[in-house]
């Protein structure tokens, strides 16, 4: 039965905010260290060095000083997992256990269902059938001998649900008919391919041992294929999916992440059985690559949960294509402020066979071992290009791109002297290739960059928040007064007595002021003798100002005032309110004598003309009258 996604009333997306424990979804996705009473990590959202992303337990909200993302639960769920609002909800109300109530759904509703998660539906429906064709009947006996001889215990198929795809050309697509799915659907999962001269479909998958591959929410998003023969290709990936990015997704990290957490440290291999075989020997924080090269949103993903004095190490075979992958990663993990290391294993080894082989405890002395990128690189340069002179400039020019590719100056001139030094050539005929190099490659920017006339977007990770949230967001002012509601929600009666909003040049600031007396409004009783209002109860307040947050943008806004509390007290607030109130009606009357003046001059209306000016000259003289005043003090 498929039910309503969207359909959450107000009191569930409550008790949903209330159960959810910022601090414990964040710590998931991100290694979260205390600090005084708020905790510091490595933003998941751009590349940093140090922690920059704080995380209030006090205030349910997060904010990333660097960049200037900024939210409650439901933000961080959002944007770290690519969902809409209903899908974000829905996670954590499982993560707690939280029911939410089913409506049946129409034929016509049906049809409109997410399109999400109607894949994610027929993925689990296909993953349940491969499962099942590998547990019983003759048709997954050879699939079952194949994994036999690959040592893979129950428990780990079990656990990694590995199936099977049988012989034939129709049998998933038939089985998910069967259930009532529709063909377009099941053409979407890119569980089934397009006939090319008679129409329909046909399976993708066939006589082949399945991999399904999850996201971080145990959720399947697409399928791997191996064959268990010479035939080609060996292995079978799912197509890029509405749920399935290759670029974002990593083969086991469901069920390594909290191992990396705790080691602080992950393997990073390039097949399914190599991953599934590490974990099978307790190694389980690995996870492996999807058929893709390393990506900067793989790196940013496990440098959220290995920290930033975390170890990543790329256990690649030392042949051409693993080299060439590795000499690919240094940027990346560079980028990513990411320390990383190249584990070669003996010749004619792969993880899978050689952990099997020898062991755990042999892997582990091997992994004592790993290289640094760039030594790897050097090492594997010499052993293959000699050190002849012919040779020595082979390596140089194979070193030229990685070691430019180093950000930390640092860093790279250690890297310069030790293959100078290795290789016995100066120092500084090394340095002017690098220079070469980076001014080719910045050229290669420059021409790849759209100019400003484009309307591209600066990078946000090179400029400070505060920058620019003060240009971004408007008066210094107003800002402030924003602060005040939410830092002292008394001062919400004397904004909304003095309708104070009303005043506000900078809209995206009024709007939000606008939702925080909202919330006040909703929260404050009155408590005291003389009935005055008492402020809403503190644990709920900035939940429900960013439940009402429509934006993104917002919810920045408001993240980044709560994260930096000034110790407002209710009078300092009534004396700045009244300033700005006074200030600001002042300047809307002299704005609007200005314009009545043009209109004034342009309908030729000299006796309103002579009458406005004797007003603004009046206006002017009080002023000049004050600024003495105040010089005579």
């Amino acid at each position: 039965m498929l039910f309503l996604t969207s359909f959450i009333p107000e009191e569930k997306i409550a008790e949903i905010r209330n159960a959810a424990d910022i601090v414990d979804v964040i710590s998931g996705e991100v290694l979260l260290k205390k600090g005084g009473k708020n905790y510091l990590g490595l933003c998941p959202f751009h590349s940093e060095k140090t922690p920059s992303f704080t995380v209030s337990p006090d205030k349910q909200i997060f904010y990333c000083f660097g960049c200037g993302e900024g939210g409650n639960v439901f933000s961080f769920v959002m944007k770290q997992e690519g969902l809409t609002f209903p899908e974000a909800a829905k996670h954590l109300a499982r993560r707690y256990g939280i029911v939410l109530p089913d409506r049946r759904m129409s034929p016509g509703q049906k049809r409109r269902l997410d399109e999400k998660e109607q894949v994610l539906s027929t993925n689990r429906l296909a993953m349940d059938f491969f499962q099942q064709n590998l547990r019983v009947g003759p048709a997954g006996g050879k699939a079952r001998e194949y994994l036999a001889r690959r040592a893979l215990t129950q428990t780990t198929i079990d656990g990694f649900h590995i199936g099977y795809a049988p012989r034939g050309w129709d049998n998933l697509l038939k089985h998910l008919l069967g259930q009532h799915l529709p063909s377009s659907v099941i053409a979407k999962s890119g569980l089934v391919v397009p006939r090319k001269n008679s129409g329909g479909f046909y399976d993708r998958f066939r006589d082949r041992i399945v991999f399904p591959i999850f996201d971080l929410n145990r959720q399947v998003i697409g399928f791997g294929g191996r064959v268990m023969d010479d035939a080609l290709p060996k292995y079978l990936n799912s197509p890029e999916t509405p749920v399935y990015n290759k670029s974002r997704s990593l083969y086991g990290l469901h069920l390594a992440k909290a191992r990396c957490r705790e080691t602080e440290s992950v393997y990073i291999v390039e097949g399914y059985f190599d991953a599934i075989a590490l974990h099978q020997h307790g190694l389980v924080n690995t996870v492996a690559t999807l058929g893709t090269s390393l990506t900067t949103e793989h790196v940013r993903m496990l440098r959220g949960y290995i920290g930033e004095k975390g170890k990543a190490a790329l256990v690649y075979d030392s042949d051409e294509a693993g080299i060439k992958a590795a000499r690919r990663s240094v940027e990346v993990f560079d980028k990513e402020y990411v320390n990383a290391q190249i584990l070669v294993l003996d010749s004619g080894y792969d993880p899978d066979t050689f952990i099997f082989e020898h062991g755990a405890e042999a892997f582990h002395t091997a992994a004592a071992g790993a290289m640094d990128i760039i030594p790897f690189l050097l090492e594997t340069a010499v052993k293959q290009n000699g050190l002849s002179v012919e040779g020595k400039v082979r390596v140089v020019s194979e070193l030229q791109q990685p070691l430019t590719a180093v950000s930390d100056t640092v860093a790279r001139s250690l890297y310069v002297r030790m293959v100078a030094e290795r290789l016995e050539i100066d120092e500084r005929a090394l340095l002017e290739k690098l220079r070469q190099e980076a001014a080719k490659q910045t050229a290669l920017e420059k021409h790849r960059r759209p100019g400003p006339e484009s309307g591209a977007p600066e990078d946000v990770g090179k400029v400070s928040a505060t920058v620019e949230l003060t240009v971004r967001y408007g008066d210094r002012v107003e800002k402030q007064i924003i602060a005040m509601m939410l830092q002292v929600p008394q001062s919400c009666h004397i904004i909304n007595s003095l309708d104070a909003l009303a005043l506000f040049e900078n809209q995206s600031l009024a709007r939000i002021g606008h939702v925080i007396l909202e919330a006040h409004n909703r929260a404050v009783k009155p408590v005291s003798a003389d009935g005055a209002p008492a402020g809403p109860a503190e644990d709920q307040w900035l939940a429900d100002i960013m439940a009402g947050l429509t934006t993104d943008e917002d919810r920045r806004i408001v993240a980044d005032v709560a994260m930096n509390a000034e110790g407002w007290a209710i009078e300092g607030c009534e004396k700045q309110i009244l300033h700005f109130v006074e200030t600001a009606r002042k300047r809307r009357s002299q704005q609007d004598i200005e314009h009545r003046i043009k209109e004034a001059v342009r309908n030729k209306d000299d006796k309103l003309l002579e009458q406005l000016l004797s007003e603004k000259q009046t206006l002017a003289v009080k002023r000049e009258q004050r600024k003495m005043a105040l010089l005579d003090r």
